[in-house]
């Protein structure tokens, strides 16, 4: 059996398709949240779930919650005297929430598709994966959780055509993404997120304005009070969603003390002003890398259970100028959308297939050495190959120079990320090929990197003097994909890996270009030479969308020159 999970930050929750329907699975304890926290006693027994979340109040050193963050990290959280990863926690909550569906549905759980925000980095998504396994889960996919939002949401509408922004606040993590759903093509235009911003965060705020109101010494409080007055603070978030006249309470009991505070949802909101601001930035780097504007969107979908918060409906519905669409449960929309991606995987006949295209979530590229200064070597600069955001299957080629005179060999290290420097980004991987002695710059390499929607990455590095190849393909965790499969595949993208200066159309552009140079004369000549190195710059940038539309611009110029 097949179910699918989201897998959170603060609760998770299991659904299944059954009857034609998506039906989320209910816990031991009835509900349909599992708290994402893990307890121990004195005897070593674990916890899970809403016991566990009890027992953090009275017992926070034997306690964890919020370790989703830590997800592919080296941090430990040490509960009795055993130490246990980030991945090991979340295989206990994987563990439980397979149980309670194998109870539901009267038989064996064995598979699951797992969502995860889509701005886990390949180490985090390798650390949910491992996480199901040791929970005994084989893990079909990993699908983004504003992906198996949107899901959720598109699957029942009708519309031939709609473009929406899935905006996820979950209890840790904060997505956005940018979908157009045509027909039956669901298309992701564009992802960005910060996966150390949520719900989380917003009753920190709370919980801070409490300390100061009181004018209490955090450092003085015990670790069950600042777990007790934490947990009123989040009730207190919750509770602004129904209070009465804009106003929130909340009570904490210290040292036999009972202290009081009302917040007003102005004052929240003047509070929350930090994180709001934190809120504007992936959604500006997501509508700039689709190249879209807001007035370009149809729907603004809310996701997570944070987007309940009134302070984060009004800005986003400030933002947008217009009222977003809860039409979907905000706690159980992810969790649905991955039971629907169930019955697509099992091409269950009662639901409307929907191809799935989907973007490189991170930039792709190689560190290079620059001239900085006065004609100085500088290495460790990073080097995009592939964007963030570029459509997948994708290829692109950069053509690298040796730098030192009789270089012998040069390295090429495999890298993802966004920072400008290369030890700051994700090191995946790395060839290294011979060369030639020459002098500096003489000797070149080609470097190709080819990303499948399957989450395959292949690197060739060509030495151009002497033909020599070599290739590594770089699996993500989720595939499921052998490595005589992986091969295959790749070798089925080749018509992708044709740098565009070398496709025929283009070629042809460029050749019948030159004709009409060296036919021309003046001021047509010296114009004809601007337009054809605009699009062999255009061709080296290798955007399909951006050569296209040069490809028509330069043929109709042509063309008027001709005629």
């Amino acid at each position: 059996m097949l179910i699918g999970i989201d897998l959170g930050t603060t609760n998770s929750l299991a659904a299944c398709y059954r009857d034609g329907e998506p039906v989320l699975i209910p816990n031991r304890l009835g509900g349909y949240l599992t708290p994402s926290v893990v307890s121990i006693d004195e005897e070593g027994n674990l916890f899970v779930g809403q016991v566990a979340k009890e027992k953090m109040i009275t017992n926070p050193d034997q306690s964890a919650s919020v370790f989703k963050r830590s997800m592919g990290s080296g941090k430990e959280f040490l509960l009795g005297n055993k130490k246990y990863s980030a991945t090991d926690l979340s295989a206990l909550i994987l563990r439980s929430l397979k149980e309670d569906a194998e109870e539901f549905l009267g038989e064996k759980v064995t598979e699951a598709i797992i969502s995860v925000p889509a701005y886990f980095n390949d180490v985090q998504r390798k650390a949910t994966k491992q996480a199901g396994e040791l929970a005994g889960l084989k893990v079909e996919r990993i699908i983004n959780d504003p992906t198996a939002a949107a899901i959720a949401y598109g699957i029942a509408r009708d519309e031939e055509e709609k473009r929406f922004l899935v905006f996820d606040l979950g209890g840790g993590t904060f997505d956005v993404s940018i979908l157009e759903l045509d027909g039956d093509i669901m298309e992701v235009r564009a992802i960005a997120g910060d996966n150390y911003l949520g719900g989380e965060d917003f009753t920190g705020v709370i919980y801070n304005m409490f300390i100061k109101h009181h004018s209490l010494e955090e450092a003085s409080l015990t670790k069950p009070q600042k777990k007790h007055i934490w947990k009123q603070a989040e009730l207190c978030k919750i509770a602004f969603a129904e209070a009465a006249g804009g106003v929130s309470r909340m009570t904490a009991s210290l040292n036999g003390d009972t202290l009081e505070m009302e917040i007003s949802s102005a004052d929240y909101e003047r509070a929350c002003e930090e994180l709001l601001e934190k809120l504007k930035k992936p959604i500006e780097r997501s509508l700039k890398d689709a190249k879209l504007r807001v007035a370009d969107l149809n729907e603004i979908i809310l996701v997570g259970g944070g987007t309940r918060l009134p302070v984060v409906r009004t800005f986003v519905t400030r933002l947008f100028r217009r009222f977003p669409d809860v039409s979907v449960n905000p706690d159980e929309a992810v969790a649905l959308g991955a039971a629907l991606q169930c019955a697509m995987k099992e091409r269950n006949e009662d639901i409307k297939e929907i191809v799935l295209t989907d973007v490189c979530p991170f930039t792709l590229g190689t560190s290079v050495v620059r001239t900085v200064g006065n004609n100085e070597k500088e290495g460790g600069h990073f080097l995009p190959i592939i964007e963030r955001n570029t459509v997948i299957p994708v290829s692109r080629r950069e053509t690298l120079y040796t730098v030192n005179d009789k270089q012998r060999e040069i390295t090429v290290d495999i890298l993802q990320g966004e920072s400008r420097l290369a030890k700051n980004n994700l090191h995946l991987g790395e060839i290294n090929v011979r060369v030639p002695e020459a002098p500096a710059g003489q000797e070149s390499i080609n470097v190709t990197y080819t990303y499948d929607i399957n989450s395959l990455l292949e690197v060739i590095v060509k030495v151009n003097s002497t033909g020599y190849t070599k290739k590594m393909i770089i699996k993500s965790e989720e595939s499921q994909l052998s490595d005589e499969e992986a091969e295959l595949r790749m070798k089925e993208l080749d018509y992708l890996k044709v740098h565009p200066r070398d496709q025929e159309i283009n070629q042809l552009i460029l050749a019948r270009g030159e004709r009409i140079y060296e036919e021309s004369t003046g001021i047509v000549r010296e114009e004809l030479a601007n337009v054809l190195a605009q699009f062999e710059y255009i061709l080296d940038r290798q955007d399909p969308e951006a050569i296209a539309k040069a490809q028509a611009d330069v043929t109709e110029i042509l063309d008027s020159l001709e005629f």
